[in-house]
């Protein structure tokens, strides 16, 4: 199944799985001409969901991969392997708190005073969908530095674990789409308004997901450095935006479950493509 697309360009790799996450995040967006409100609870379990999914991600597909390759590094004269892993890891964490601090941004649910970063006079819309794409900026880098290592031939990079990860970003934009998509909707935007900006959030994905691909091609002993970067940046949005946002009603249950089925999920694809 996986033949003519195991035959192309890693960058053109990285470009598909890119756009694949970004339709997920689109399809999303998309359940506002069926809905004008979600049920709170539901969407507390997507995104506990997503939660879960990105943290299997992280180190399934980009932690444990860049431990392997470190540990071959170390045995022909590079730095111990655990150095690159939390280099990269809290380098990843600390470029999304300076985004954070810098991009303005409003989570859902959420008063415009309380948007984040420069203060500005932006409509709601566009803080909104500002917010859920400082979400996407990691997951396409994750994705595209994923297809990247295959490129340079790096053991511990699989197809399929690259695979595995672009799907696992995908299912965990469904809700992010739609965390979008509905509040708009539910303040008097249009349907197709709303979709708009539901999948507008998740265009970023596809630009991101090159740029990795180049970017570890281009300077292939960062490799380790940049999965652990892709880590750490996808956790800082797990613990700072998506775990608090599904916990709004103080209704743990719902998220926790979305959590644990979706790094079940994750783990399940990494391990069995990978």
């Amino acid at each position: 199944m996986l033949v003519w697309f195991e035959n192309l360009d890693p960058i053109v790799q990285a470009l598909i799985a890119t756009l694949f996450t970004w339709l997920v995040t689109a399809a999303g967006a998309s359940l506002v001409f069926f809905f004008k409100t979600i049920n709170r609870r539901i969407l507390n379990g997507m995104l506990g969901f997503a939660s879960g999914v990105m943290i299997a991600a992280s180190f399934w597909s980009l932690l444990n991969p860049a431990i392997a390759m470190a540990e071959f590094a170390a045995e022909h004269g590079g730095p111990p392997p655990w150095i690159p892993a939390v280099v990269g890891f809290l380098g990843g964490g600390a470029f999304l708190w300076l985004v954070d601090r810098i991009l303005p941004h409003l989570h859902p649910g959420m008063k415009v005073e309380q948007s984040e970063g420069i203060k500005t006079g932006w409509q709601r819309s566009v803080l909104l969908v500002l917010a859920i794409t400082i979400h996407n900026i990691p997951e396409g880098l994750a994705v595209g530095v994923a297809f990247g290592a295959l490129a340079v031939g790096k053991s511990g990079a699989t197809l399929g674990a690259a695979v595995a990860l672009a799907l696992g970003i995908g299912l965990q934009n469904f809700p992010e789409g739609t965390s979008v998509s509905v509040p708009l909707r539910r303040e008097g935007f249009s349907r197709l308004k709303s979709f708009w900006y539901g999948q507008l959030s998740g265009i970023v994905e596809p630009v991101a997901g090159v740029m990795g691909a180049l970017a570890v091609i281009a300077v292939e002993p960062l490799l380790p450095y940049a999965l652990a970067f892709a880590a750490g940046a996808m956790i800082y949005v797990v613990i700072e935006e998506l775990i608090p946002e599904s916990q709004i009603l103080r209704d743990s249950d719902i998220a926790t479950i979305g959590g644990m089925l979706g790094f079940a999920v994750m783990m399940s694809m990494d391990v069995a493509l990978g």
